[in-house]
């Protein structure tokens, strides 16, 4: 169905960076041809080693990106917050997906098919160009994931995670529920849910954070997990 959740002034795809500077024309070309629809919390947008032509976007909620090992254990490679795109890979490369992409709680997803997207790409420079830096960013993120993984004690890792979800949710200083179970924020930084239990315990203990129950948090001292997230 057309992109009847999206208004005007805050179409799926326009909530993303690279489409933001769009002239009138575009924007109208763009809601003419977007879709979107609600997927249920655990939904599958696709699976490892299927194939799709759209270019996929969060407008609502959350979805996480995972491989999965010969032995069924799951990686969480990446979350995607609204305003984050995917399936650009598949889209452009012709290629079967190389990951997984679950929703995490009931989330909105906007999308747009190959032959749309590749007509608005060659009829803005600006756009493509956004779209390259866009890639480079996300190389970025990759390497830094990375290097995250193998130079940071798991004590960094939890703490820019903590981070993540503090400037993605647009926390201020309020209590948040985490959007993740500590399961997959185990996966997410590479520990077990045991080890994300004691270092939260820790930051609690420090007064770094409050915790209500499993998942209610509110970080009481920024600046201290800022330090605590920085190598060294």
């Amino acid at each position: 169905m057309c992109c009847e959740h999206c208004s005007h002034e805050s179409s799926c795809l326009i909530t993303v960076p690279v489409f933001k500077g769009l002239n009138e024309e575009d924007i109208q070309q763009l809601r003419k041809v977007t879709r979107s629809r609600k997927a249920h919390k655990g939904e599958y947008i696709f699976r490892e080693g299927e194939r799709s032509s759209t270019l996929f976007v969060v407008k609502e909620g959350l979805i996480k990106l995972t491989k999965t090992s010969a032995d069924g254990k799951e990686q969480i490679v990446r979350l995607l917050f609204p305003g984050d795109f995917f399936g650009l890979y598949s889209l452009l490369r012709d290629e079967k997906h190389y990951i997984n992409a679950e929703t995490v709680q009931q989330t909105m997803i906007c999308s747009i098919e190959k032959n749309d997207f590749l007509k608005t790409m060659e009829g803005n420079s600006d756009m493509a160009f956004r779209f390259l830096m866009a890639m480079n960013d996300r190389l970025y993120e990759a390497d830094e994931s990375m290097g995250n993984l193998s130079l940071m004690e798991v004590e960094q890792r939890l703490a820019k995670a903590l981070l993540l979800f503090h400037e993605k949710m647009n926390i201020q200083n309020e209590a948040f529920t985490l959007p993740i179970t500590k399961k997959d924020l185990a996966s997410f930084i590479g520990t077990t849910p045991e080890s994300v239990s004691r270092k939260l315990l820790t930051f609690m203990s420090k007064n770094i954070i409050r915790m209500e129950g499993q998942r209610q948090l509110q970080i009481l001292e920024l600046d201290q997990l800022k330090r605590i997230s920085e190598f060294g």
